[in-house]
């Protein structure tokens, strides 16, 4: 399969990308290559992305993705630049502009950058730095400019914001910069071909026939995990597992937090989870019982929990199905209730994220959850794998819209 992420350089409708084998996404962002469906021996297509209206794709996704066997190509737009910066890694980019990036000839988002309809209609409203410079070139080739005309045409253009550079302020800098000569040359050459000097589609297209034809699959590079496993990439990959419980796609992170609250009994399910990595090291290592590990690491006067603070890696199948062992249906029914309290709270309230919850709202919902004085908060965050107490609020915060809206509804809500 040929995951192409695409628009606005190239629309939806355009008649390349109904080829038999080609799924056709909408601009990448931060997550997108976490999607499932993207399995080893396929290619993704990387041509356009969002970065001003949401997090953009980062690199190190792309890393992983090729660690697990994804061919990625890259062109015409965001794919273009980052094929330039992981070339050395096996990703492969092609067409004009990529050929300019990984020479040094141009550099930055702003060369690619161009407005967007909204709504996912995904149109482009404005044209991009490379586009205005091809068509430059090809009006110095046609004797409409010379060398200096189009440089200082050029910077003009360049000195207007990227989301205002559209086709009417083309044309308002040309007569301001004393160029309707060009301006009228450029207008008549859209008039016959309105693809006239697209750079960036030009590129786009060479890219999905280069997929088509199998370029991805001959020599494809092998990312090893070192590369991309950090601790940031770990916190990405948890926020991007999901799974379809109960008819309901559900975040593994969301349910596994709530479990940490609310279940009673997760205190030991922590400690079996410790337990386990002990005997079987992530790291390959030599595998011990968790008493020897603990009376190695400090003689054995502290709890396991408060020596050993491991990352949960929820791509872990046997780890997920350990630390959610406890789950009901009932409490996949409050996650999704949660999630969706959360949401509306971020609809509704422009501007509202977790960071906006005051820690004394999150810090009472864990005290009256897991009824226990303030003074004894740290160990019982602690025993919960939360860490400390100060993580346990910042992960709480997910589940304080929820929980207003419950006791709200109830006078109750569920306690461990």
């Amino acid at each position: 399969m040929i995951h192409v992420f695409v628009g606005p350089t190239l629309p939806r409708s355009a008649p390349q990308l109904a080829a038999t084998g080609l799924r056709v996404l909408p601009p990448a962002r931060h997550g997108d290559l976490f999607d499932t469906a993207i399995g080893g021996g396929d290619t993704v297509v990387l041509i356009d992305g969002v970065y001003h209206q949401a997090p953009a794709l980062r690199h190190k996704e792309i890393l992983a993705v090729m660690g697990r066997g994804v061919g990625v190509i890259g062109a015409a737009s965001i794919g273009a630049l980052r094929a330039a910066e992981l070339a050395p890694y096996g990703m492969l980019g092609v067409g004009s502009i990529y050929t300019a990036y990984a020479s040094g000839e141009i550099d930055g988002d702003d060369e690619v950058a161009v407005g967007q309809a909204p709504d996912g209609v995904w149109d482009a409203l404005t044209w991009p730095v490379v586009n205005v410079r091809h068509v430059l070139e090809l009006a110095q080739l046609a004797g409409i400019l010379d060398h200096a005309r189009a440089a200082h045409l050029l910077e003009a253009l360049r000195a207007v914001y990227y989301p205002q550079r559209t086709w009417a302020a083309v044309r308002a800098v040309c007569r301001r910069q004393g160029e309707p000569e060009f301006a009228g040359w450029l207008a008549a050459q859209r008039q016959r071909d309105r693809h006239f000097g697209d750079l960036k589609r030009a590129d786009a297209l060479t890219a999905v026939r280069a997929a088509l034809g199998g370029a991805a699959t001959k020599d494809r590079a092998v990312v090893e995990p070192p590369v991309w496993e950090t601790a940031y990439f770990r916190r990405w990959s948890n926020a991007a597992a999901r799974e379809c419980v109960d008819g309901v796609e559900l975040s593994t992170e969301d349910r596994l937090v709530y479990q940490q609250v609310f279940d009673p009994a997760f205190r030991e399910r922590w400690a079996a989870y410790l337990e386990r990595l002990s005997r079987h090291p992530a790291d390959g290592g030599p595998g011990l019982p968790l008493a020897e590990r603990l009376a190695r690491a400090g003689g054995g006067d502290l709890p396991a929990d408060r020596v050993f603070h491991p990352p949960v890696d929820l791509r872990d199948e046997q780890a997920v199905a350990l630390l959610l062992a406890g789950e009901t249906a009932q409490d996949r029914r409050a996650v999704a209730r949660y999630a969706d309290a959360l949401a509306w709270a971020r609809r509704s309230r422009p501007g509202f994220s977790t960071a906006a919850v005051r820690d004394e709202v999150a810090l009472d919902l864990l005290l009256r959850v897991w009824r226990c004085p303030e003074r004894e908060f740290e160990v019982e965050a602690s025993a919960r794998g939360l860490v400390c107490g100060a993580r346990a609020v910042e992960a709480a915060k997910r589940l304080v819209p929820g929980f207003l809206e419950e006791t709200e509804r109830t006078g109750t809500a569920r306690v461990g």
